[in-house]
């Protein structure tokens, strides 16, 4: 109920305000109408000078509001229990704040736990109303000021776009900060590991057992050669599947389909993409795993239900969208003049093809491939189910394997305990998946920007 308030407001202030504003802006316009911003600039810069201030007043009590609740509270408890320690002082907290909004409490509360519940329940209703004033006071404030600031010259265009430069700055570096945050806390987890195991030892070791156990603290062998190998030979065999299958739908799609056709066809292959991992997981484990057992049976081959083939081909089958959309968009780019020259000197249309348009496509296609290898690399539900979980160096794709996304998993399940080498790990392992995909990724960029073609 509060959110849906606190949604009105802003909304009918966010109206009211672009309304008062684009009203002003005609009322001042001189007789030839020539104003220096068009009246819907001077509405959202008025709405921008409304709903902003508002939005301060709401994020300060988002930030201090628990803080002024938990301080209400603990001056309506009695002395003594305000002198507990923090875990007992903590569920008192917990029981009175669940009185005050209505919930309840486990057995009878105890009479100082009611009172400072209703008190409560008080404090949230009269500071509710008193941030919605707030907000509704500011906001009015607001729209006063910046309206009485619109004149016939006035440059309120440059002012909006000023505001949306800087509303743009501030998503960048929210993102800059994320990515940093990101590495920070992997980097710094992983220095920890590292002074239990070596860095040689990890990198280089062929055996991956950590052993949980409480024996000691370096207790484990934590060789990254097994998980590795597991996540490139199914790496490999998903880009068999999905490179040849998605360039030539990709091929099939813009220069033999007719447009009918394409529109159909191409939804259908990109719905593919918006199918959940985890179904591909389950399919993988229930339908395709059992084929291949039977076809490997059939044939003389053993291979198990859970592989490393049984991954790579699902796997394969979701990366598909993603290959084929990249390169239909990178193949629709080549100048229809050069299919078109080609075909009036002779050549057939797959000659075409194979000798005019691929080659021209060729760097964006590239990149497009090493983008679905960082896509695969990073796949954690689908090898959770289909791979087998059996880090071990095997070169035969029929047998079970381990990654490091499902090792990753597999360290931070359960009660951990996050000082250990144990559960360590698993931020060793995930910054040297970063590190992968980081490295791919600006191959793939730096590959589409030195040798794509330009074209007038």
């Amino acid at each position: 109920m509060n959110s849906f308030i606190v949604a009105c407001l802003l909304l009918l202030l966010l109206g009211f305000a672009y309304q008062a504003g684009w009203s002003r802006s005609r009322q001042v316009a001189p007789a030839s109408g020539r104003l220096h911003s068009r009246p819907n600039y001077h509405g959202s810069l008025v709405a921008i000078w409304a709903v902003v201030p508002a939005l301060l007043i709401l994020a300060l009590w988002v930030l201090f509001g628990d803080t002024a609740s938990r301080a209400f509270v603990m001056a309506q408890l009695p002395p003594d229990i305000r002198a507990l320690s923090g875990p007992e002082l903590n569920q008192i907290i917990n029981r009175v704040n669940q009185i005050a909004t209505g919930f309840g409490v486990i057995g009878e509360p105890a009479p100082y736990e009611s009172a400072a519940g209703q008190a409560l329940r008080e404090f949230r209703t009269l500071s509710f109303a008193f941030v919605i004033a707030a907000a509704a006071g500011t906001g009015a404030l607001g729209l006063y000021l910046a309206r009485s600031r619109i004149t016939a010259r006035f440059r309120a265009r440059d002012e909006v776009e000023r505001v949306v430069r800087y509303l743009l700055i501030a998503c960048s570096v929210v993102a800059i900060l994320t990515t940093i945050g990101i590495v920070a806390s992997l980097l710094t987890e992983a220095i920890r590991f590292f002074s239990f195991v070596s860095p040689i030892d990890f990198f280089f070791g062929t055996v991956w057992n950590p052993r949980f156990s409480t024996v000691g603290a370096g207790s484990g062998e934590y060789g990254l050669l097994p998980l590795l190998w597991g996540t490139l030979m199914i790496s490999i065999i998903a880009m068999l599947v999905s490179l040849p299958i998605g360039l030539m739908t990709a091929v099939y799609l813009t220069q033999y389909a007719r447009p009918k056709t394409r529109n159909v066809v191409k939804p259908v292959v990109e719905v593919l993409a918006g199918i959940p991992t985890i179904v591909y997981g389950f399919f993988a484990l229930v339908s395709v795993g059992p084929f291949l057992a039977r076809i490997g049976s059939t044939v003389g081959l053993d291979i198990r239900a859970t592989s490393a083939l049984t991954a790579g081909i699902v796997m394969g089958i979701m990366i598909i969208p993603f290959i084929s959309s990249l390169s239909d968009d990178i193949i629709r780019q080549v100048p229809r003049a050069m299919r078109d020259g080609s075909l009036g000197l002779g050549a057939t249309q797959s000659e075409t093809i194979r000798r005019v348009i691929l080659p021209a496509a060729l760097p964006g296609i590239v990149g497009a491939f090493l983008l679905a290898v960082s896509r695969a690399i990073g796949e954690t539900m689908i090898v959770v189910l289909a791979a087998g979980n059996s880090p071990y160096l095997r070169l035969n794709p029929g047998e079970p394997v381990s990654t490091v996304t499902v090792t990753i998993v597999n360290q931070l399940t359960g009660d951990t305990d996050f000082a250990s080498p144990q559960s360590l790990v698993a931020f060793a392992l995930g910054l040297t998946l970063f590190l992968m995909t980081l490295i791919l990724n600006v191959v793939a960029l730096y590959i589409v920007r030195r040798y794509r073609e330009q074209y007038e």
